[in-house]
């Protein structure tokens, strides 16, 4: 008598963010996929992948919620140094998603110059008044990756705001605008009170001080120590003047956690009345994570680096967290996590790039995407 045995099927969600500077959280889950599905044949199995690109408010938060059935709607914007640049949102009917990331982001900059001084969230506020048109219930404010230190500035003048100079002429809206800021005239934008705002990150820092917008934010968008001063007085005086034209607890709200991420551009949407919630965890709900890992047998998540900040609450340990029992599999370009800190993130096991190369694949899409193939084939082969 002969036994067989039936050919063994696991079922994996591939739930990865970005892997900054080479791939997308798309691009990311597209090679592991190619790589776990080549694992299969010769009567070993098959591995089934559920594609979930993810991401925690931060850039590529538009592309996540359009891989997950959102509808991309495409209008042109200021960019950060006011160049026509071509942003999209997306939209499910409901909720709309913008970014700041693909509307005056760091990546936008013409060359590649960074423009501490001169660079603008208007862009961010104008795609902002876009998605107003469409009557979403809710507008996501994804603020990663900004290039201004304005304060909001630039985006509050988008959505009605009218800034003066002492001269009465009115100011574009910018990080050498702040200190000049004179009066502020406010025409109400009835689309705007109806619609609920929040913001969809992690970052805590204050608005002003050491820990601020531009202390702590400004170096990475080309701020040298003068321009730190800079900026750091500009928005004090700005903080002053929003109290003093009738925002409601405007010096309150600068101190307030979040304030200053995207160079101070949480501090206007909180001026606007947005509830700020964990990034991470909000596009986990909106994406639909929990229901669509509980078909699965395995999770496999990551991000371009393991480190510190991920046990610090970044994407993959919220979606650690909420992975249950079940197997959880980190793919990185590096860790600098031991091993034996891995329980702590309640990993099974982490793969890095960097432990199959020995070139820097950071800034490589094509040497980072045939990586992950070959560790998605070394993942799909252990597990059958």
């Amino acid at each position: 008598m002969h036994t067989t045995t039936a050919p063994k099927t696991v079922r994996t969600l591939i739930a990865p963010d970005k892997f900054k500077g080479s791939l997308t959280a798309g691009e990311v889950a597209d090679a592991l996929a190619a790589g776990l599905r080549s694992a299969a044949g010769a009567g070993n199995g098959t591995v089934l992948c559920e594609l979930l690109p993810l991401a925690d408010g931060g850039d590529g938060s538009v592309d996540a919620a359009v891989t997950s059935g959102f509808t991309r709607h495409r209008y042109t914007v200021a960019g950060p140094t006011g160049q026509p640049v071509h942003a999209g949102i997306a939209f499910d009917g409901a909720t709309a998603v913008v970014e700041v990331a693909n509307t005056c982001g760091l990546g936008l900059l013409p060359g590649g110059r960074l423009e501490p001084l001169d660079a603008s969230s208007r862009g961010f506020g104008e795609a902002v008044l876009f998605a107003l048109t469409l009557k979403p219930a809710r507008i996501v404010l994804a603020l990663g990756g900004s290039a201004s230190t304005d304060g909001g500035m630039g985006m509050l003048a988008a959505l009605g705001c009218t800034f003066l100079d002492a001269e009465g002429r009115p100011l574009y809206g910018s990080g050498k605008d702040l200190a000049r800021v004179h009066s502020v005239h406010r025409k109400p934008l009835p689309e705007l009170a109806d619609t609920e705002l929040i913001v969809a990150s992690d970052v805590t820092n204050p608005l002003l001080g050491a820990q601020g917008a531009a202390a702590v934010f400004g170096p990475q968008k080309g701020a040298g120590p003068d321009d730190i001063a800079a900026l750091e007085a500009g928005l004090e005086h700005f903080v002053a003047t929003m109290d003093g034209a009738g925002f409601p607890d405007a010096t309150a709200l600068a101190g307030h956690h979040g304030a200053g991420s995207a160079g101070g551009i949480g501090y206007a949407s909180l001026l606007l009345g947005a509830q700020q919630v964990s990034g991470a965890d909000y596009f986990l709900d909106l994406l639909d994570f929990d229901t669509r890992k509980d078909g699965c047998d395995v999770v496999i998540t990551g991000e371009g680096s393991i480190d510190e900040q991920t046990l610090a609450g970044k994407l993959p340990a919220a979606v650690a967290r909420r992975s249950g029992s079940r197997p959880i599999i980190a793919v990185a370009g590096r860790s600098l996590l031991p091993k034996d800190r891995w329980p702590e993130l309640a990993l099974t096991r982490v793969f890095t790039l960097a432990d199959y190369t020995e070139q820097d694949s950071s800034h490589d899409p094509r040497l980072s995407a045939a990586l992950l193939r070959r560790i998605g084939k070394d993942i799909g082969t252990a597990l059958l």
